[in-house]
Parts: C-alpha cells; sequence; structure tokens
C-alpha cells in the first residue's frame, strides 16, 4: 500500500454533510453523528460479518488519509501502543479522552493495562480482526482501538499566514523536522526516536506521508499520539524559526558540495546545547530540497569503509541522540 502524503482539505471539526434521504436510510448497525463520527448503536456487543457497515468504516480509516482525518479518527493495532498512549493521555488529562472502542476477539481477556479503562468493548471474530488489522493471523493481535486524532496534532492550512506555534510547540527548544520523508516506516521510526529523545515536536513539510498511517503507526508505537506534530510549508517554517531564533541544521552526506559540511562530534553537539534548534531530514531517493539545502547548516555523520549515506531513519537516531539538549 502507498502511503498518503500530506494533502487535508476537509475541516473533521465540521464533520460530513448528509441529505435527509441518506440519513433516513442510514443501516441500523451504523450511526453518523454531525461532528464526522460514525458509532456503533449502543445496543451492538459484537460483530461477527466483515460486511458489517462499521468494519467497513474501520477499513476505510486504515487506507485512506483523506478519510482519516475527515472523520478525525485512526485505527490501532495491538495492545502495547493502544497501552502507551493512553498512560501518556492519563497523565496529561486524567482520562483516556481519544479512545473510543476497544475491539477484542470472542471470550479474550482484556490485555493487563487496560482493564480499568472506561471505554465501549466490542467483540469480534477472527475474521473481522483479521479484516480489521490487513494481518493474515490474529495470533499476535490482542487488541485494535479506534481513537480520534490527538489535539496535539495540527494541519496548517497552506494559505494561514498568522500561526500560533507556541499552541502547538509548547517548549521549542527541539524540532524535527522532516521533508518528503514518504516511506510510512521510516517516519514512524523517526517521530518514536524523536520523542525517546526528548524532542519537543515534529514539523512535516510537504511529501510527507501521514503520521497515522497504520505502518506509520506501528512503527511510532503510539508516538505519534504523545508528541506535538505539526503539518505545513516552508513558509510556515520560516516564520516559526525568526519568531523562535531557531538555528537551522540538515542532515547531509560528506561530500565535494560547494557549501561546507560539518562533522557531527561531541564537541559540536555541546556547543548547541544551549541554542534552540530544527534538524532537517530529507528522504533518501533526491536528498534536500532545494530550500533545505540553502538556509540549513549542512550536517554528516562521520563513518568508515567508504559508506556515502544511511538509512534515513538510523541517520536520524543518531542525529537525534547526539544533538537532544541533555544526554543522560
Amino acid at each position: 500500500m502507498q502511503c498518503s502524503c500530506l494533502s487535508w482539505s476537509s475541516n473533521p471539526k465540521l464533520g460530513p454533510s448528509f441529505p435527509k434521504s441518506k440519513l433516513s436510510s442510514i443501516n441500523q448497525a451504523e450511526a453518523i453523528d454531525f461532528t464526522g463520527r460514525i458509532s456503533l448503536p449502543s445496543h451492538v456487543k459484537a460483530i461477527s460479518s466483515i460486511s458489517n457497515p462499521f468494519v467497513k468504516h474501520c477499513v476505510k480509516l486504515r487506507f485512506s488519509s483523506s478519510y482519516r482525518h475527515f472523520h478525525g479518527s485512526v485505527v490501532v493495532v495491538g495492545a502495547t501502543p493502544i497501552r502507551e498512549i493512553c498512560k501518556f493521555q492519563e497523565s496529561l488529562h486524567g482520562i483516556t479522552c481519544t479512545l473510543e472502542y476497544l475491539l477484542l476477539l470472542d471470550e479474550v481477556e482484556v490485555p493487563e493495562g487496560l482493564v480499568n479503562l472506561t471505554v465501549r468493548i466490542v467483540r469480534v471474530s477472527s475474521a473481522v480482526m483479521k479484516k480489521l488489522s490487513g494481518l493474515q493471523s490474529t495470533e499476535s493481535i490482542d487488541a485494535i482501538a479506534l481513537m480520534r486524532i490527538p489535539p496535539s496534532f495540527c494541519s496548517v492550512d497552506g494559505n494561514e499566514k498568522v500561526v500560533d506555534f507556541k499552541r502547538w510547540f509548547p517548549s521549542p527548544h527541539r524540532i524535527l523536522v522532516l521533508e518528503r520523508i514518504q516511506d510510512p516506516g521510516n517516519l514512524g521510526t523517526l517521530i518514536r526516536s524523536a520523542l525517546a529523545f526528548k524532542w519537543n515536536g515534529v514539523f512535516l513539510l510537504p511529501g510527507c506521508c501521514d503520521p497515522f498511517n497504520e505502518k506509520a503507526l506501528r512503527a511510532s508505537r503510539g508516538a505519534s499520539f504523545q508528541l506535538p506534530i505539526v503539518s505545513g510549508t516552508w513558509n510556515h517554517l520560516e516564520v516559526f524559526k525568526k519568531e523562535f531564533k531557531m538555528k537551522m541544521l540538515a542532515g547531509h552526506p560528506e561530500s565535494n558540495e560547494p557549501k561546507p559540511v560539518s562533522v557531527l562530534s561531541q564537541q559540536f553537539a555541546n556547543s548547541l546545547k544551549d541554542f534552540p534548534l530544527c534538524l532537517v531530514l530529507g528522504c533518501e531517493g533526491s536528498g534536500l530540497s532545494e530550500k533545505s539545502w540553502q538556509v540549513c547548516e549542512l550536517l554528516s555523520i562521520p563513518m568508515a569503509g567508504g559508506f556515502e549515506s544511511l538509512n534515513v531513519s538510523v541517520a536520524g537516531g543518531i542525529f537525534l541522540y547526539m544533538l537532544q539538549a541533555e544526554i543522560p
């Protein structure tokens, strides 16, 4: 499955618009409210058919980025990321505000760490679990959740000139900027690494895949719900840079470029500890854009053996670790 790039024009807060004839003919197994949510009636406790409208809705959430963001919902597979997301949200709000449904196989116990959640549990058949997860075997799938896209995510309109970045990045000291990262595994891994090394947020430039894509979610292990993420343009990033006096770095292989390329070292990292900075990482295929190349100080990772470059998620992990504000 190809990962859809970020391009969302619908406003999930407004919800979909339906003619009266459509509303009157909605299947009883499915209910649509005016916030864009598709929900199960309260009497439905179990689903056995993959043809159920709610199952079709969840499958479409997996495959379509625009559908996900229009409805503001995402499917999260696996008890571990669900548990991590809920634990994080409880630490901030005291409630699991984004968890809507917990889907479990028939007669399977609620996974550890999810027992005390106040959430509607729906039992599903093995066929439904396979359909929802996209996996051939349900042996490793202990839970699937339908969750709201968190308020820590923001997609800034391209024409929007005034942006309250302080609202989205409360502590903008270390911000990871991703440019044209279309592989969802790489994007998810980078978001997870940014969270692990205590970076303050992620800025997605055009051409990046959706951080709530199923493969990106699997790689991030729930980090997309725990770290502020803003999707915008270079115009927005330049406003952000000026407002917070961010130093701009960009990962780049050592080469005979006309522009100098600094080499990452502990001494280099130490010299930047007190400076707010953005680290720009581009895709492996096309590398940095001309804009990033011009605006940023280029930075390479020293390597032996004649290697020219590393996978972007591997290189990103090294940069994120070395350039974090404080190495434990």
